[in-house]
């Protein structure tokens, strides 16, 4: 059930990004009367789902979900519709109208993607509002959950200030910031330290088997006892709060775990909070150091319940929003770009994470949740313009440099090259997609 919600939730997003993309070639190539022989949701090789035909164009659903297509007449694209590239151009084909005309109807698509993120954040900031956890507000610094963290230098209680010399305001861009940064700035025992971030560290990220390796301090909450270990023989029960030991206190997990290393083979007197009341127990501690207990995993919303951290929540006016959703949207952008640029360096690894549809799918959450939809569905959107502008053949941004040729030297670019270009492309892309989805198949063994 929990792949069908994620399924329906990709399958959702994407052919709205792929509607409001090719609407994005389709309307100024009908301003520009321009003829668009097809209109189609997914690709359709051999046959459609769905199709009509209204006026010149054919509107229609393919069976081969993966993306979507507008063909414009007279152009050379993924059809390499080359009988009709040797006619002589009519006045309602593509390669007939100005350059400038054909610039804009390329550059619709990539367009129309950048203003619809902007757009989503900025209505999810107006309706939801934006609640987060300051770093500022963690005054005791992180948890290094995992050994990775502390591999590449950090401490238990290590406040993050900058990366890269930019300021780190959110906890929740401290891992993005992590992974794509060089140093680290952290304030520990009072100094500040530099941590150079290893260059393979993505690399290391991806086969830690853990993806957690950095979260805010958390109280030592029972989420479960072992049957017939040292804690059930004792009396602590799910949902007691620890709070010491032998009197000693330990606000947080982190501390009490490294406390009880000083108590091996001892019995200790553990004070608990239960039901709001304080209570203490004699347990014994094992020769492993442990109780016989799980502790709770809580999240930043419980967090907040129990008072541990404060969350900052801002809303906004519909006014307001849509400086704020830009500004979200390049953010994000900005983030996206550099861990592009590290997939390009080979020495990072980053190349190994590439996904396709199911790590796409991978990022909805199991039950449907409207804000995390449209969040992820702004983030898919700014994605696609990213990558449908750059300059490889196939895609928008190869045609966009075909055109800046044309109107640079005056004259188009030989027919013969665009076409071997375009399959270059095509090749090129399917090579990309066979990757990252085989890398997806991969993860399930």
């Amino acid at each position: 059930m929990e792949f069908l919600i994620k399924a329906a939730q990709l399958l959702m997003s994407l052919s709205i990004l792929v509607v409001l993309h090719e609407l994005g070639h389709f309307i100024p190539a009908k301003l520009f009367k321009t003829r668009v022989d097809k209109f189609y949701l997914f690709f359709d090789p051999w046959f459609s789902v769905v199709k009509k035909k209204i006026g010149d164009t054919e509107y229609g659903i393919g069976w081969l979900p993966l993306g979507g297509y507008v063909k414009i007449s007279g152009m050379i694209d993924e059809s390499m519709d080359k009988e009709q590239m040797e006619k002589d151009p009519e006045p309602w084909e593509f390669r007939a109208k100005p350059a400038w005309q054909r610039l804009i109807i390329m550059l619709g698509g990539v367009t129309v993607n950048l203003l619809l993120g902007i757009f989503i954040y900025s209505m999810t900031l107006y309706v939801y509002g934006d609640k987060y956890l300051p770093t500022e507000n963690m005054k005791d610094g992180i948890w290094c959950v995992d050994g990775l963290a502390t591999d590449i230098g950090f401490r238990n209680g290590d406040k993050i200030i900058s990366a890269d010399g930019y300021p780190v305001d959110r906890y929740s861009d401290i891992l993005e910031n992590v992974i794509t940064s060089e140093t680290i700035l952290v304030e520990r025992n009072g100094e500040e330290t530099a941590l150079n971030m290893p260059i393979d560290l993505i690399d290391k990220f991806l086969n830690n088997p853990t993806k957690l390796i950095l979260y805010p301090r958390i109280p030592t909450i029972v989420s479960g006892v072992e049957k017939g270990s040292n804690a059930e023989k004792g009396g602590l029960k799910k949902k007691d709060i620890i709070t010491a030991i032998n009197g000693v206190n330990y606000t947080y997990f982190d501390e009490f775990k490294k406390g009880l290393n000083n108590h091996i083979g001892n019995e200790i007197a553990l004070t608990i909070e239960r039901n709001g009341k304080e209570k203490n127990l004699n347990i014994l501690v094992s020769e492993e150091g442990t109780l016989g207990f799980s502790p709770a995993n809580i999240n930043i919303k419980q967090l907040e319940e129990l008072g541990t951290y404060k969350l900052a929540s801002d809303k906004f006016s519909f006014l307001a929003s849509f400086p704020a959703g830009y500004n979200k949207a390049i953010k994000k952008l900005g983030g996206y770009i550099a861990q592009f640029k590290m997939i390009l360096s080979p020495s990072t690894g980053a190349y190994k994470g590439m996904g396709g549809f199911g790590a796409i799918g991978s990022m909805f959450p199991a039950t449907w949740n409207w804000e995390i939809f449209w969040n992820l569905t702004a983030f898919l959107s700014l994605m696609l313009a990213f990558m449908n502008i750059l300059p490889i053949p196939a895609l928008d941004g190869g045609h966009v440099v075909f055109l800046l040729y044309e109107m640079i030297v005056g004259k188009p670019a030989p027919e013969k090259i665009m076409e071997y270009a375009q399959m270059v492309g095509m090749i090129l892309l399917l090579s990309l997609l066979v990757f990252a989805n085989g890398n997806d198949i991969l993860k399930l063994f």
